[in-house]
């Protein structure tokens, strides 16, 4: 039997895939969390064999917890199930090296195949966000530019980057100046979405 855990914020979400999966004959739903935080501790308690995990969750989210999960659990392999199938979203799951990453339109069958895959160790891939994620163009920012932006993104002003990277508040201003010029965006805060969206901070 494949010991599942689910983590899902969405009650009836977990409902339905609890019922879809236990429909299957190798399949047994031995914990449902509705919280990034109880992900890790409820696995490392049951021990199960894999975790079907949403990102956007309270507390921790499913990315991060994903990442904790494999580092004190690597018995456990990790496969995201989300509504944000972004390529960002894949991006970081693939740094978080979790087993899977699919859209929660996938098909029943395909998750049940994909959670099989992923309990032996085939990592598995939404074929869409992959090839939306290879449509992107290339990072057309250099590092201290990402740096400068990350810190915006943050909310720091101008003077606090410029004194947390070692460089003149002019010098921050002509960075994003620059980076809203490389990214075609309309303003800063655009520059912002653009990048995020592209998974570059």
């Amino acid at each position: 039997m494949i010991r599942v855990l689910l983590a899902d914020d969405m009650k009836l979400f977990r409902a339905a895939l609890r019922n879809l999966l236990e429909q299957q004959p190798d399949f047994e739903v031995v914990a449902e969390v509705f919280c990034g935080d109880l992900i890790v501790p409820t696995a490392l308690d049951l021990r199960p064999d894999v975790a079907v995990i949403d990102i956007e969750m309270p507390g921790q989210d499913g990315l991060t917890a994903a990442v904790a999960l494999r580092e004190q659990l690597p018995g456990c392999a990790t496969l995201i199930l989300t509504a944000f199938g972004s390529p960002a979203n894949l991006r970081r799951a693939l740094t978080s090296q979790a087993g899977g990453f699919l859209s929660k339109d996938v098909s029943p069958q395909a998750l049940a195949d994909a959670i099989r895959q992923v309990v032996a160790g085939i990592q598995v891939v939404d074929p869409q966000v992959a090839a939306a994620a290879l449509k992107l163009p290339p990072n057309p920012l250099t590092p201290r530019e990402i740096d400068v932006l990350r810190l915006s993104a943050s909310g720091s002003p101008a003077q606090q980057i410029g004194a947390e990277l070692f460089i003149s508040t002019a010098t921050v201003r002509n960075y994003l100046s620059s980076i809203v010029a490389k990214l075609h965006a309309r303003t800063q805060v655009d520059a912002i979405r653009i990048a995020v969206d592209a998974g570059w901070i």
